[in-house]
Formats: structure tokens, C-alpha cells, sequence
């Protein structure tokens, strides 16, 4: 992105755009996803994000994910870093999309095969959404505003955030414990927190919060 463009560059504003569309659908997709298949089918909640492929939520599911897919491989950043990032997290979401977990029950040989790729998808986008937050949306001219420094203490926590979900994810997969905590389904839980903290650290890039104020406002504070 050309640093140099003003505030109400029309390019400047389709990048915002894009990067707050990313934060809304990945800030509302757990909500969407629960509340509609409870709405639309039974009570109570999926073992994971992903096995919402298998219920009637199946369309929001893939359709949002290959949405937040195409909008990571059509944002540009500050360098060619940010733009491997993005097209690495498209493909990964597209994959997650495509590629369905393997289902609780009755899996042929094939279904697994296709629920391990899914897992290395969601595994490596959940890591991309981190690395955006702790090493991309981190970086700064050499004079950060306020505001950029406090959005950069959101997306730090963010991609801290995500990484604990991440780790956590992996404890509760662990035979012994599994079998005492997944009644609570805690791997839903852990995906929702990650997937909202992805989106709301979009919601912040997309300056939607935390906005740099203009120079009539630090002009106003400063008097």
C-alpha cells in the first residue's frame, strides 16, 4: 500500500474495507454459526468450528471462510512479507473451507485422509493469524502516533491470544484430559476465542478501532 496516499485515497479505503469485512466475518462467525444451528436444527454446541461442516450451517460455514479467504489474498501490506502472509492465509481458510474435519462417526479411509489435511490447514492459518498480529500489524514508521501504539498493544495481545488457544487446543486433545473436559466442548471454545481475536485484530487494522485521530482533534487536545 502506498504509505503516501491520504485518508480519502479510494485505494486507501478499499484496503480499510476489506480488512474490516475480514474482522466482521471472523468476529461473527462462531456467533453465526451456533446460534443458527440451534435456531435451525437442535440445541447444544459442535465439538469444534469445523464440525459445523456437518450440520444445516454448512453453507455460512464454507461460504464465510472462502470469503475471508479471498479478502486475505486481495489485501496488500508494507512489504512483500505481508503479501505471503495474506496469500498463505487465503489458501489456508480456502482449505479449511474445502476440505471438511473428519466427522465423528462412520469416517472412511478417504474422510481421514481429508480430515488430516483439514487439521494442517486450520493449524497453519490459526498461525498465520499470529504471526499477522505479533510481526506485521506491529510495524511502524518512525514516529508511531498514540493510537498506533495502542493498537499495537491490541494485536500483541491478540496474537498471544491465539497462540494460547492454539496450545491449549493440543492439551485437550490429549487422551486423559479429553475425556474429562469434552462435554464442555472445549475445542469450540478455544476455535470461537481464536477465530473472534483474528477478527477483532482485523476490526483494528481496518481502523474501525483505535482510529489515528486527525489534526484537528490532537490539535483541539493539545490547546
Amino acid at each position: 500500500m502506498n504509505q503516501s496516499s491520504g485518508p480519502q485515497d479510494p485505494v486507501v479505503l478499499s484496503y480499510l474495507g476489506l480488512r474490516k469485512a475480514v474482522g466482521m466475518i471472523g468476529f461473527l462467525l462462531p456467533l453465526v454459526l451456533a446460534i443458527g444451528k440451534i435456531l435451525l436444527q437442535s440445541p447444544g454446541l459442535q465439538q469444534s468450528i469445523s464440525s459445523y461442516y456437518y450440520t444445516m450451517v454448512r453453507d455460512v460455514f464454507v461460504g464465510s471462510l472462502c470469503a475471508i479467504g479471498v479478502f486475505l489474498m486481495s489485501t496488500q501490506g508494507y512489504d512483500r512479507r505481508d503479501e505471503i502472509a495474506g496469500y498463505l492465509a487465503g489458501i489456508f481458510a480456502i482449505g479449511v473451507a474445502l476440505f471438511p474435519t473428519t466427522p465423528d462417526s462412520g469416517a472412511t479411509a478417504e474422510a481421514q485422509v481429508i480430515g488430516k489435511v483439514h487439521l494442517a490447514c486450520a493449524t497453519f492459518l490459526f498461525l498465520t493469524f499470529a504471526y499477522f498480529c505479533l510481526r506485521l500489524f506491529t510495524i511502524s514508521g518512525g514516529n508511531p502516533t498514540r493510537r498506533k501504539l495502542q493498537r499495537n498493544l491490541v494485536y500483541r495481545v491478540c496474537g498471544w491470544t491465539i497462540l494460547a488457544c492454539i496450545a491449549l487446543i493440543a492439551i485437550v486433545h490429549i487422551p486423559a484430559i479429553a475425556k474429562t473436559v469434552s462435554a464442555l466442548s472445549p475445542v469450540f471454545w478455544l476455535e470461537a476465542l481464536a477465530v473472534m481475536t483474528f477478527g477483532f485484530a482485523w476490526l483494528t487494522k481496518g481502523e474501525m478501532i483505535l482510529k489515528d485521530e486527525t489534526e484537528q482533534a490532537r490539535a483541539a487536545k493539545a490547546s
